[in-house]
């Protein structure tokens, strides 16, 4: 069907019909005035320059990769489900240092060139607002780690046994074609093939392994929204543990080279019953799976939420001594940051400030410190100079964020009391469950929950310039 209408908006609709039911290619492939042009090359966050793309919205991410660590070759074929959000003559995916073959938008050959970590992709036929499409990329080629000082190293590493892709804010990008920023959040299937012995461990429930010709295909599926740099890939010499806990599945795993019974085990084996403590707390726990684990490699500092399966770096445990804290830190993590995740890096805040806060929780119902102890404590040395929204690209994993949000949870609470204070943290886990969100947004919801206004609190504890009254 084609609309017969005068002035410039009816040929857009002409246009943009006729390339819906494929009957013109004419006009719909470039920026020529009739409404198709290119997606944006960024996602307009200056906290990641370069990260992210629009014009599309991606709905699935189905990866088959291959591993070869004594080559350190990864070869991969990734299928993205997406939708155009404007007409669209070209697109953008992010990916940084391998190589590209074939790629296809739909069944047609696409045209495509590298950029500075990207991927550009010009479809045979502009793409209409609303329409669903799939691009084909098969690509290949010897990963490269992201090394970005302050923000820590990352994405995918080769190690001694295998490869770990990791890494807050970059890391997909690395083994990958993305839209590698967490306001575009979509579902994955992954197979990844790896030589026989060799574990292959990643986000979501596990699927059934196949093996042939001295290779074993490990299959993984996350059905709910994630974040791009949530996403994981663990490949090496790992004790796996494979279980149910409330009727869903449990893998943990742990490298073979850490002891089996020391801090990391014993930490890993208690991430059944902290979840469910969190639950008490948040509301039900948000995914299909349960999980965690741990690394040897000394190269990753740091862990990470990433989603249904936590990876942990080995400073965190000693041989024999568990480490809880950052289990329930990272577990807390699966409600506030994985499940509702930022919609800009600047409120990274709404992740760290509640799993710090879980932290407090989590020690207090163990029988150690109360949470309002550890309120104390921190308030008596937190640099209030230093904001927890819009903290700075350099200080986005900073001690105001972390601390200071974990202060301003602890001060609602006293605020609105215990009742209220969970009831609202509830509502936010299930109202904004696999979306996004900003700061603007849960200074919202809690005072139409409370029924108050909490706007000066919240600007109090996290942005003001001078400690704030104790509540």
């Amino acid at each position: 069907m084609v609309l017969t209408r005068r002035g410039p908006a009816g040929r857009r609709l002409a246009v943009a019909l006729t390339c819906v039911i494929g009957l013109v290619a004419t006009g719909c492939t470039g920026d020529d005035g009739a409404g198709f042009r290119p997606g944006a090359a960024d996602a307009g966050d200056p906290y990641v320059p370069g990260r992210g793309n629009g014009g599309y919205d991606v709905t699935h991410y189905g990866l088959d990769v291959r591993y070869d660590p004594s080559s350190d070759r990864l070869t991969g074929r990734a299928v993205i489900t997406a939708t155009a959000t404007q007409d669209l003559s070209r697109f953008n995916l992010d990916l940084a240092g391998l190589d590209v073959g074939a790629v296809t938008v739909g069944d047609a050959q696409a045209d495509h060139r590298r950029g500075d970590g990207e991927l550009v992709v010009t479809p045979r036929d502009g793409l209409a607002r609303g329409r669903q499409f799939t691009v084909t990329v098969d690509y290949g080629g010897v990963p490269t780690p992201v090394v970005d000082g302050e923000l820590g190293s990352g994405g995918f590493l080769h190690t001694a046994d295998g490869a770990v892709a990791i890494g807050q804010p970059d890391s997909a990008a690395t083994w990958f074609p993305v839209n590698d920023h967490p306001s575009d959040k979509a579902t994955y299937d992954l197979a990844v093939t790896v030589p026989d012995g060799l574990a292959a461990l990643s986000n979501g429930v596990p699927g059934p392994k196949s093996s042939a010709s001295g290779w074993t295909t490990w299959r993984w599926s996350e059905r709910a929204p994630m974040a791009s740099y949530l996403s994981t890939l663990v490949i090496g010499d790992y004790r796996v543990v494979v279980g149910t806990h409330a009727g869903r599945p449990m893998v943990t795993a742990v490298a073979a080279s850490l002891p089996p019974a020391g801090g990391a085990a014993t930490s890993l084996a208690r991430t059944g019953a902290i979840a469910d403590f969190l639950a008490s707390r948040f509301g039900p726990y948000p995914f299909d799976s349960y999980g965690g684990i741990a690394i040897a490699d000394d190269r990753i500092g740091y862990a990470l939420e990433t989603q249904s399966r936590p990876v942990y770096g080995p400073a965190f445990f000693s041989d024999d001594k568990p480490n809880l804290s950052v289990v329930a830190h990272e577990l807390a993590h699966q409600w506030f940051g994985d499940s509702v995740s930022v919609g800009r890096w600047s409120d990274i805040w709404l992740n760290e400030g509640f799993a710090s806060y879980a932290e407090w929780l989590w020690e207090e119902h163990d029988g150690g410190r109360t949470a309002q102890r550890n309120f104390e404590l921190q308030y008596a040395t937190t640099d209030w100079s230093q904001p927890s929204v819009e903290p700075g690209r350099e200080r986005m994993f900073g001690t105001a964020v972390y601390k200071r949000g974990a202060l301003a949870v602890h001060a609602l609470r006293r605020t609105v009391g215990d009742e209220m204070f969970f009831r609202i943290l509830r509502t936010w886990t299930t109202e904004r469950a696999a979306g996004n969100a900003r700061t603007s947004d849960l200074v919202a919801l809690a005072e139409r929950v409370a029924g108050r206004q909490l706007r000066p609190l919240f600007d109090a504890w996290l942005v003001g310039g001078s400690a704030p009254t104790l509540p």
